[in-house]
Parts: C-alpha cells; sequence; structure tokens
C-alpha cells in the first residue's frame, strides 16, 4: 500500500468543522469511486509538528498504487463537474500545504538472499 501524505494549515478564518464536512464529501467519493483505499486526518496535538514539515493538520491516503493514485489526481486534473467542485471546497480552505509518498516495507515483492548490497 502507499500511503500519500499531505500537510497543511487552514486559511485564517476557516471553520475547522466546515472544512472536514468538504473533505469528507471530496474523500469519500474517491473511496466510492475505487480511485482510492481509504483516508484519515491528522490534527497536530499540543502543536507538536515538525517545523521542517509544518501544517496543523496532516491528511493521508491509501492507494494500492502508483497507477490508483494516478487515477485519483487525473479526476482532479480534469477541473470539471462535482470533483472540481468539491476539490475547490477543499483548497479554497488550505494554505501552505507540502506533500510525501510513502510506502509500506517491506514491499510485498521484496526478495531476500539474492541481494548484491
Amino acid at each position: 500500500m502507499d500511503v500519500y501524505q499531505a500537510f497543511f494549515s487552514l486559511k485564517p478564518g476557516t471553520k475547522d468543522l466546515d472544512f472536514v464536512a468538504d473533505l469528507t464529501r471530496m474523500m469519500e467519493h474517491l473511496v466510492d469511486g475505487k480511485k482510492i483505499e481509504g483516508w484519515r486526518l491528522l490534527r497536530a496535538k499540543l502543536g507538536l509538528t515538525p517545523k521542517s514539515i509544518g501544517g496543523e493538520f496532516q491528511l493521508l491516503f491509501e492507494v494500492r498504487g502508483m497507477a490508483q493514485l494516478d487515477a485519483a489526481f487525473t479526476i482532479a486534473a480534469k477541473r470539471s463537474g462535482e470533483m472540481e467542485v468539491m476539490h475547490f471546497g477543499v483548497n479554497s480552505k488550505i494554505e501552505d500545504i507540502t506533500f510525501a509518498l510513502y510506502r509500506d516495507f517491506p514491499d510485498a515483492v521484496r526478495q531476500t538472499g539474492e541481494e548484491l548490497f
């Protein structure tokens, strides 16, 4: 499983639960369409977040691989229809965003015994 992460803060004046409602609508649309496997939203506790990453919030969503992630991005990249409305509802409320992509380890295809290093 690959985990795509976004670290961000809400724009000043944005109500946190309004943002969560918009995000939930968009992410569940992606889950229902099988474009992602699942997602979580985390919020920094006690202001404890690395300065190098920044952001009060962290969004994680899981995909089965890069092809599924690309399919999710393709929907957003079209910039039209219902997804554009949902995407705008989320993006218009956030700032200072940083992204990361991680994978489960060891990889499911990992073999041992033949490594040269």
